[in-house]
Formats: C-alpha cells, sequence, structure tokens
C-alpha cells in the first residue's frame, strides 16, 4: 500500500479537457510547480558509479590531460610522407643517403600497399558490401520489430487504462448518482420531520390551551347550579 500510487483524475473518463482556458490552466499550474520545485537530493545515488576507467585509453587519457591544461593539440606532421635527400653538409654522408634510400623505400611499399588494397577492393569489394548492406537490413528489420512489439504494449497499455477508468468511472458515476439519492431523501425526511415537528407543537399548543380553559368552565356551571 505504501508504493501503490492513487490517481486523482481519469482522462479516459473526466470530460471538459477541450474547453477553452483549462489547458493554459493546467500548464500554469505545471510552470508554477516547476519553479517552486528544488531537488533537495541525488536521484541516482542508489546507482553505482559509472566504470570511467574502462572507457579512458592511454590515449583519452592523455588528450583529456592536455585538455585540462589548456594545451593547444599537436599539428599533423607530414614529414613521413615527405622524401628529403641528404642535407648540404651531407652529401658525401653514405649513412644520410642510406636513410633516404630506406624512406624512398618505405614510401614506396606504402603505395604498393595502397595499390594492393585498392584491387583487393576492387575484387571482393562489391560482395563485401553487399553483405554489410544485407547485415543492415536485417539489422533494421529487428529493430523494427522490436519497435512494433514496444508499440503494441504502449498500445495495450493504453486499452488497460482506458477500461480500467470507463469502469472507475461508472462505477464513481453511480456512487455520485445514489449519493444524490440519498441527500435528496434525507432532505424530505428532514422536511418531513419538520413538518410533523410543527403539527406536534401546534398540538401541544392547542391541548395547553384547552387545559388551561377547562377550569373556568367547570367554574361557570357550579355558581348557576347554585342559584337555581
Amino acid at each position: 500500500m505504501a508504493n501503490e500510487v492513487l490517481p486523482d483524475a481519469l482522462p479516459y473518463y473526466d470530460k471538459g479537457y477541450e474547453e477553452p482556458g483549462v489547458r493554459e490552466a493546467a500548464l500554469k499550474l505545471v510552470e508554477e510547480e516547476t519553479r517552486r520545485y528544488r531537488p533537495t537530493k541525488n536521484y541516482l545515488e542508489y546507482l553505482p558509479a559509472a566504470p570511467e576507467a574502462v572507457f579512458l585509453t592511454p590515449v583519452l587519457r592523455a588528450e583529456f590531460e592536455r585538455i585540462g591544461k589548456a594545451q593547444p593539440m599537436d599539428i599533423l606532421s607530414f614529414k613521413r610522407y615527405e622524401l628529403p635527400p641528404p642535407l648540404v653538409g651531407q652529401k658525401n654522408d653514405v649513412s644520410a643517403w642510406m636513410d633516404s634510400v630506406n624512406n624512398s623505400n618505405a614510401q614506396l611499399q606504402h603505395q604498393a600497399t595502397r595499390v594492393h588494397n585498392l584491387e583487393l577492393l576492387e575484387t571482393y569489394g562489391v560482395t563485401s558490401w553487399r553483405q554489410h548492406v544485407e547485415s543492415l537490413l536485417e539489422m533494421q528489420k529487428h529493430q523494427q520489430r522490436h519497435l512494433q512489439q514496444l508499440r503494441q504494449q504502449v498500445q495495450e497499455v493504453n486499452w488497460q487504462r482506458k477500461t480500467e477508468q470507463l469502469e472507475a468511472g461508472g462505477k464513481i458515476s453511480a456512487l455520485e448518482d445514489e449519493w444524490a439519492t440519498l441527500v435528496a431523501k434525507n432532505y424530505e425526511i428532514d422536511r418531513a420531520c419538520c413538518e410533523l415537528e410543527g403539527q406536534v407543537h401546534q398540538l401541544q399548543t392547542a391541548a395547553a390551551a384547552a387545559s388551561a380553559t377547562q377550569p373556568a368552565v367547570a367554574d361557570g356551571g357550579d355558581g348557576m347550579s347554585e342559584e337555581s
């Protein structure tokens, strides 16, 4: 009983919601209550703390630290894509030329890998993309079925609420009619009682008047008998 919700309105049964000014008055009451409402406690305190460490990778942690220190972001470096020759002072340095050659080989291998990936994409990309699209369509169908089930559940809840409220409204109307009938009967009984009290009062008054005049009549009768 402590957690039971007692509704004070039956929107499926009550009338008058569409009358002018009713909606505005309701919105005004909600606005006033919202303006007065001030949360006094944390309503999520019963939930465990979010495991932020699970989502903080070393890269994200370093980035958050950089943002916290208000440091600028590192500029994207394209040096690895360049093919610089040895410096002027290193024209005769064999190791400098070896570094340049190794860099050129790395760049060449990188471009060859890109070409190979493009060839694989051209050969198998259509089939892979078609499978990916089919997977997405299946996921969409699954989500649509789930959405339809949720909508059906919502509709069933609404129908149940409507049925219960109509039944409750009918009972309330019957009880109101019975109450009105009983009030009318009580009024008729009260009026009949008042009339009876008035009649009783009149009878009592008449009886009192009759009893007050009865001795005088008796005295007058005795005097007449003596004279005769």
